[in-house]
C-alpha cells in the first residue's frame, strides 16, 4: 500500500478533519477549496492553480462578485422557501442552517460584508419582510410564486362572487317584500304611490290596545268560547308585550296574513344564510385571539393574546403574540375569541353574516351573547341582537 493511498491512516485522518465546517477566512471561493490552517491557506495561495483563477478574476472582478452575490441570494431564498415559507424567524437561525452545507457560496465572496447588510438588501428589494427587534433581525419570506399568486387571485374572485351573490339575494328579497305589500288590499296604507315603503307613526290613545290576528284563522258564527289568539303590544309607559283573546279578527286577518308571510320569508332567508355560512372553522386574519393551550403554559403563552397573521389550511392560525412578538402556529381548538369593550370593532367569524365587520353595542353576560351593528358592506346598519360570543372576535 502506497504512502498516500486512499485507505491509509493518514488519508482517513485527513478526510475526518476535512469533514464539517472550517474557518471562513481559510476558504478560497474562486478555487472552492477549504484549508484547515493558515499555513495550508498560504501554500494554496502560492499554487499555480490559484494564480490562474486570480488572473481570471482580475479580468472582470465586478462581474465575478455579482455572480457570486446572485448565487448566494438565490440559494439563501430557496432554502428559506423550503424550510420557513410561512414563518417569521431570526436571520441568524436561517444563516446557520444555510451554511451547514460546506459547499455553499460564502458571504465573503459577495457584495455584502455582513449578514445585516444582506438582510437590509432583502427588505429593500421586497423579497422578505424585515423587522429589527432587541433580539436581532427577523425576516419573513414573501411568497411571490406564480402558483401562489394564482391561488390568491382565484380566492379574491370567489370572495367578490360571493359578495355579488349576496347583493343579488338582497335585491330579490326587497322585490319579494314589495310584491307582498302590493298584493295586500290595504297596500295604499303601507306603500306610497311610487312603490317605495313609507314609514308611519302610529298614534294610539291612552289605554287602547292593538291586535294582530294570526293569518288564516276566522271565528265562525254560532261558536262561543273560541277566540283568535292575538298578540298585543301596550304603548303606554313602555309596558311589556303580552297575549290576550278578542272576538273580532275579520278586519285585520288579511293584513296579518301579509305580515306573517313577510316575516316568514325573512326568517327563511336568515336560516338559509345561516346554513350556508356556518362552518366548522372560524380563524381568519386580522383578529385578536387568546391562546388556551395548556401545553404552552410553560413557555408563558397560556391565556395570552395574539394577532392572527395568517391562516394555514383553514384550521391553523399563525399567531403573533402581542407582548413577546413571538410567532406560533396554533390549532383553532386551542384558541378562543376575544370580546372587546363596548363601542369597539369586531369581526363576525361564523354564522349568517360571516366575514362582516361590526361595532359592539351591548353584551349579555347571562345569555353569553352580544348585540352588534354591522358596518360597511351589503348589510350596513343592520343590528343583530343576539350573536354568540364564539361568532364574534375583536378586530385588530
Amino acid at each position: 500500500m502506497g504512502k498516500n493511498d486512499f485507505l491509509t491512516p493518514k488519508a482517513i485522518a485527513n478526510r475526518i478533519k476535512a469533514k464539517g465546517l472550517q474557518k471562513l477566512r481559510w476558504y478560497c471561493q474562486m478555487c472552492q477549496k477549504q484549508c484547515r490552517d493558515e499555513n495550508g491557506f498560504k501554500c494554496h495561495c502560492m499554487s499555480e492553480s490559484h494564480q490562474r483563477q486570480m488572473l481570471i478574476f482580475g479580468e472582470n472582478p465586478n462581474r465575478v462578485v455579482e455572480g457570486y452575490s446572485e448565487e448566494f441570494e438565490t440559494s439563501f431564498l430557496e432554502h428559506m422557501k423550503r424550510s420557513h415559507r410561512f414563518s417569521r424567524i431570526a436571520a441568524t437561525v436561517i444563516y446557520n442552517e444555510y451554511i451547514n452545507d460546506r459547499h455553499h457560496v460564502h458571504m465573503n465572496s459577495t457584495e455584502w460584508a455582513t449578514l445585516t447588510e444582506f438582510v437590509k438588501h432583502l427588505g429593500r428589494t421586497g423579497k422578505c419582510k424585515v423587522e429589527e427587534t432587541p433580539k436581532g433581525w427577523f425576516i419573513t419570506y414573501i411568497d411571490r410564486d406564480s402558483e401562489t399568486l394564482f391561488k390568491e387571485r382565484e380566492k379574491m374572485k370567489r370572495v367578490k362572487a360571493d359578495l355579488a351573490e349576496e347583493e343579488k339575494q338582497e335585491r330579490e328579497i326587497k322585490k319579494q317584500i314589495e310584491r307582498v305589500y302590493q298584493s295586500m288590499p290595504n297596500a295604499d296604507n303601507v306603500e306610497g304611490h311610487g312603490g317605495e315603503e313609507v314609514s308611519r307613526e302610529l298614534k294610539v290613545e291612552s289605554g287602547v290596545k292593538i291586535g294582530f290576528a294570526l293569518g288564516g284563522l276566522k271565528k265562525e258564527k254560532g261558536e262561543k268560547g273560541e277566540s283568535l289568539k292575538l298578540v298585543f303590544e301596550e304603548v303606554e309607559d313602555e309596558r311589556k308585550s303580552k297575549k290576550s283573546k278578542t272576538g273580532g279578527g275579520n278586519g285585520s286577518g288579511t293584513g296579518g296574513a301579509g305580515g306573517l308571510a313577510l316575516e316568514e320569508l325573512m326568517r327563511e332567508e336568515e336560516r338559509k344564510k345561516e346554513r350556508v355560512n356556518r362552518k366548522d372553522y372560524w380563524v381568519c386574519e386580522g383578529i385578536i385571539v387568546k391562546v388556551m393551550s395548556k401545553a404552552l403554559a410553560e413557555k408563558g403563552y397560556y391565556k395570552q393574546k395574539g394577532l392572527v397573521k395568517k391562516v394555514i389550511d383553514k384550521y391553523v392560525g399563525e399567531i403573533e403574540m402581542l407582548e413577546s412578538k413571538h410567532v406560533l402556529r396554533v390549532d383553532q381548538q386551542e384558541l378562543e375569541t376575544v370580546i372587546p369593550q363596548i363601542g369597539c370593532l369586531v369581526k363576525i367569524v361564523n354564522g349568517a353574516y360571516r366575514g362582516s365587520n361590526a361595532r359592539l353595542l351591548a353584551v349579555d353576560t347571562d345569555k353569553f351573547c352580544a348585540k352588534v351593528q354591522i358596518e360597511k358592506g351589503v348589510y350596513d346598519g343592520r343590528v343583530l341582537k343576539a350573536v354568540e360570543y364564539e361568532d364574534i372576535c375583536k378586530l385588530a
